[in-house]
């Protein structure tokens, strides 16, 4: 296979971040300074079922202890959290029925919120249904089946944007308070959460433990919305003591919501792109103009994967990139069942910047054991043939996406 047209790639400039949109999840191991290992070289496993040991207070507490019954794969639309509703009393099932009923609330997940201090830092920790949670965070955490698993076995799941700012010990232990006597818990994964909203994340049966205020805090959703449509009426069937804080894009960024916004994207795949003009919705998520879309994205079949939607230029080479796979007897190492998708229109997660995803331009393979900050699992033969067929690979990048590849040169496999 000859390479008849390759142009040197600098990257998209201007509009995009050398970041992905991605979720992470993994194992962290203990390291001597007490940070946990970037990342493991496989997939995580499901925590050890043991009874716990009598322990004294403030020791480690063991994880079945806690466990739960696992969530099973993911189920329903992934939402994404517009607003968060936090009191200090539980909310009654006649106020949750009052929000589920406002016009463009479109899904709700009820959760228990509180902050705990650690080494003099505020962080939000939530208890949560896995199965329920899981719809409203990012694509590659919600997808990535070890993390929930994880959670309702007892461990914490961490977002990895505060990993460096937990004291976690060498064992892959936090205390979650100050108090020498706080419970310490076992941290089985990081993944994306909710940011401005949640930190870590614990499944329900931490609630007593930590003390914490059952249902007192809502994650709502407005898809398609925009969540200040929703304030008045929203803080109606709430009542006046109840807060409540808008944390998609649009408020966190100032954007302003329908108005029309364009990307002049330059560099190598500017062919692919064009001029991309969108409209900002709730939740990090963005609506391309739809002429843009019927012109530049489509659906068709590729080896190994199967049907995919992406950007129509990438097919080429994404073709061929998985043929070599093929070839090559490589095939079993990506595994279909675990590929995150390649077109999402939205901003990355976090940030008001556009995801290549936006683009179809890029796509995530075998989510589990490749998180963000992670040396990644993924085969490197399979990751050199995709670079020969001109992507870039987020396992290069200085804060590792080893999930993430997208188009970063045009190969013509002619």
């Amino acid at each position: 296979m000859g390479l008849q047209r390759r142009i040197a790639a600098g990257g998209l400039l201007g509009v995009l971040a050398l970041v992905s949109a991605c979720g992470a999840g993994g194992s962290p191991g203990g390291e001597p300074d007490g940070s946990p290992r970037a990342g493991a070289s496989s997939p995580p496993t499901a925590p050890a079922r043991t009874e716990p040991a009598a322990a004294p207070s403030g020791a480690p507490s063991p994880p079945a202890a806690y466990a739960v019954e696992a969530p099973g794969p993911r189920e329903g639309a992934l939402s994404y959290a517009d607003i968060l509703v936090a009191g200090p009393e539980e909310l009654d099932e006649d106020t949750v029925a009052a929000v589920r009923a406002v016009p463009g609330v479109t899904s709700v997940a009820r959760i228990a919120l509180a902050q705990v201090s650690l080494d003099n830092r505020l962080v939000s920790v939530a208890a949560v249904d896995p199965a329920s949670y899981r719809n409203f965070v990012a694509a590659g955490s919600a997808d990535t089946q070890a993390v929930w698993d994880r959670v309702a076995g007892g461990e914490i799941a961490v977002d990895p944007r505060i990993r460096r700012r937990l004291p976690i010990d060498e064992d892959g232990y936090v205390r979650l308070g100050s108090d020498r006597d706080a419970p310490r818990a076992h941290v089985g994964a990081f993944a994306e959460q909710i940011e401005g909203a949640v930190d870590v994340v614990v499944n329900e049966k931490w609630i007593e433990e930590l003390a914490m205020t059952p249902g007192n805090a809502l994650l709502v959703s407005t898809t398609g919305t925009a969540p200040q449509a929703v304030d008045e009426p929203l803080r109606a069937a709430l009542g006046a003591d109840v807060p409540v804080q808008f944390v998609d894009a649009v408020a966190r960024f100032g954007l302003d919501p329908g108005a029309p916004q364009t990307a002049v994207v330059v560099g190598a795949t500017a062919d692919a792109v064009g001029t991309f003009r969108y409209t900002v919705l709730a939740g990090g998520r963005i609506a391309p103009d739809p002429a843009w879309v019927s012109a530049h994205i489509t659906t068709e079949a590729v080896p190994i994967l199967g049907t995919v939607t992406c950007n129509r230029l990438i097919f080429p080479q994404l073709r061929a990139a998985l043929e070599e796979v093929v070839q090559r007897g490589l095939a079993d190492r990506i595994h279909p069942d675990e590929y995150a998708g390649c077109y999402y229109p939205r901003f990355i997660t976090g940030s008001s910047t556009l995801s290549n995803h936006a683009f179809g331009l890029a796509l995530d393979l075998n989510v589990p054991g490749n998180g963000r900050g992670s040396v990644g699992a993924i085969d490197r033969t399979v990751v050199s043939i995709f670079k020969k067929w001109g992507f870039g690979w987020g396992g290069d990048w200085k804060w590792t996406d080893p999930m993430h590849f997208e188009m970063n040169a045009l190969v013509d496999p002619r």
